[in-house]
């Protein structure tokens, strides 16, 4: 069976739907790959004939044992790939996911070997994302919460945010919300909009924006930008 390089995006597709408290259907797939429905619906069907997806009577689409193996090796490539930009080539970290995608299907399993020896692998993504499968769940268990979850008045830190839209990640960045600062909820609006201290500013955010950060909420008087 060969393994393409557009079935490898679509069981990554599936795998990181998944991390994100999805239901995978193949509109999921449409949305997250920005693919037509026709298209979607051929790729479902050569990956259910090569055994690496099942889809329910429903309609939703799982990871068979094969196709988790094949999806966790790309997405460990590409969580490699992204440390490797910034921890050794210094590049902003709201830019490397999208390098990352150009170059995950790229990558030797020699010089994939040579990135684990220089950086190991259980580091978190500069976006503080883990590699491993990670849902919604499994960060609350952790203590994580959405920022637009948290109450007034409660300060925490960021942990990790939504990596896969470059614009997102500009604007957090403008905002000084990445993984690592400070911040303070200090009202939540009449008009669904939070109100952050982040160091010595006051700014307003979307709750919309705030869903995709998650944080850690601390007792800590410190802020860090």
């Amino acid at each position: 069976m060969k393994i393409t390089i557009s079935k490898e995006n679509y069981l990554k597709a599936i795998a990181e739907a998944e991390s994100e408290g999805e239901t995978v259907i193949a509109a999921t797939l449409a949305r997250w790959l920005n693919v037509s429905a026709p298209a979607v619906t051929m790729a479902i069907r050569r990956l259910k004939r090569d055994g690496l997806i099942e889809v329910s009577k429903e309609g939703h689409v799982t990871l068979t044992g094969q196709g988790r193996e094949i999806a966790n090796r790309l997405l460990n490539r590409h969580h490699l790939i992204e440390r490797m930009l910034t921890e050794i080539f210094g590049m902003e970290w709201y830019k490397v996911h999208d390098e990352a995608e150009a170059l995950e299907h790229a990558v030797s399993e020699d010089f994939e070997k040579r990135l684990v020896e220089k950086l190991g692998m259980h580091g978190a993504c500069p976006h503080g994302n883990r590699v491993e499968h990670d849902r919604p769940e499994d960060r609350r268990r952790r203590g994580l919460h959405p920022l637009d979850e948290l109450p007034a008045e409660t300060r925490a830190v960021v942990v990790s945010v939504f990596e896969r839209d470059r614009r997102l990640l500009e604007f957090l960045d403008s905002l000084g919300i990445q993984p690592g600062a400070g911040l303070e909820l200090v009202n939540r609006n009449y008009d669904e909009t939070l109100t952050l201290r982040i160091a010595d500013r006051t700014i307003p955010l979307g709750r919309s924006v705030a869903a995709k950060v998650w944080v850690q909420p601390s007792t800590s008087e410190a802020y860090s930008s």
